[in-house]
């Protein structure tokens, strides 16, 4: 058995917030083979398994009475380019912000927008991950998983994946299944989205009118920099908290008493509001109580001081929640997966 299996592993390492909780097992998989081997002890030892990424999407409030499997597999693959599209396949270890980087520099443009996001790649499509206009559906060509029911390789296309907004089928199914690799479409004739948010001023600022995919991630990294804190130096998850969907005639009730209430358009009548608008409209943004607190810069963020417990985090943000839905009639649903 190759799989290496370590008892009372310390999982601060492997979270972005920091938590320092134990997981009762934990190893790390390379390949397909050492995701196998792990299905089979943990079977044989009778113990569950939790599969986590880069750890950049959870908070753990407690030790882990597990097998934490952390996908590390590695690899680039093109697949095909017929001289203005490529489909190139990468495995679920691949850390993603390196892995937009490492597109870019080959010239295939699509995934600049979602520069600097932490995770991996064999995460992204759990949660659907966006950013400034752009989704994984956007530039998706397909996936391998393992089902750990049947033990049996699967390919999905896009319409199986049933993305929606920091949704999918891998998170309705959550423990079902284990992403392997993921493909994407990418293109070598740029087409870039610069509607969205502050990117177009950021560029205009930098002094370049005709952006390439490279300027574009550059200008992204730099706005994201500026606003979400370094896990590396101040512990979080990025947006704790989804941008709420909710009817147009909330959104016109809210705007009665808020004028300046940030919201988009979106499809069947609904709107999304900026929850980080929300959070710091009703005082949160800047708030810390012990080593737990909201970033002061971004109302979206909640952030590890040094200290922190998952619980305390979890309280403060159902205390945000709880004052969200009696403030403004909105409920907010938290992104991070919580164990």
């Amino acid at each position: 058995m190759t799989l290496q299996v370590q008892a009372g592993v310390s999982l601060k390492p492997f979270n972005s917030f920091g938590v320092d909780v134990g997981a009762r097992l934990f190893a790390e998989a390379r390949d397909d083979g050492d995701v196998r081997q792990a299905l089979a002890y943990a079977r044989e030892h009778d113990v569950p398994l939790l599969v986590i990424g880069g750890g950049s999407n959870l908070l753990l409030t407690g030790d882990i009475d597990a097998l934490v499997l952390r996908m590390a597999s590695q690899g680039i693959r093109l697949l095909s380019d017929d001289g203005e599209r490529v489909v190139i396949e990468a495995e679920a270890g691949e850390p993603w912000h390196p892995f937009v980087q490492y597109t870019l520099a080959q010239g295939w443009s699509g995934l600049e927008n979602l520069s600097l996001i932490p995770g991996t790649v064999g995460a992204a499509p759990m949660q659907n991950i966006g950013a400034y206009g752009v989704e994984i559906k956007d530039v998706f060509a397909g996936l391998t998983a393992l089902d750990r029911q049947s033990g049996e390789l699967r390919e999905f296309s896009l319409d199986e994946c049933r993305f929606a907004y920091r949704d999918s089928l891998f998170k309705q199914q959550a423990g079902r299944w284990l992403i392997l690799r993921v493909r994407f479409a990418l293109s070598r004739v740029a087409h870039l989205h610069l509607e969205y948010g502050p990117v177009r001023q950021r560029l205009t600022e930098q002094g370049i009118d005709q952006a390439t995919p490279m300027d574009v991630s550059r200008a992204i990294c730099s706005i994201r920099s500026e606003k979400l804190p370094d896990p590396a130096v101040l512990g979080n998850a990025g947006s704790f908290f989804k941008n709420p969907l909710v009817p147009a005639s909330h959104v016109a009730y809210l705007k009665q008493q808020y004028p300046d209430l940030v919201a988009y358009p979106q499809p069947e009548g609904q709107m999304k509001i900026a929850a980080g608008w929300l959070i710091e409209r009703a005082g949160w943004k800047g708030f810390r109580e012990g080593d737990a607190g909201v970033h002061k810069l971004q109302a979206l963020v909640l952030v590890n001081y040094g200290s922190a417990t998952g619980p305390q985090l979890l309280d403060l943000a159902l205390r945000i929640q709880k004052d969200i839905a009696e403030r403004f009639q909105v409920e907010l649903e938290m992104e991070p997966n919580r164990y």
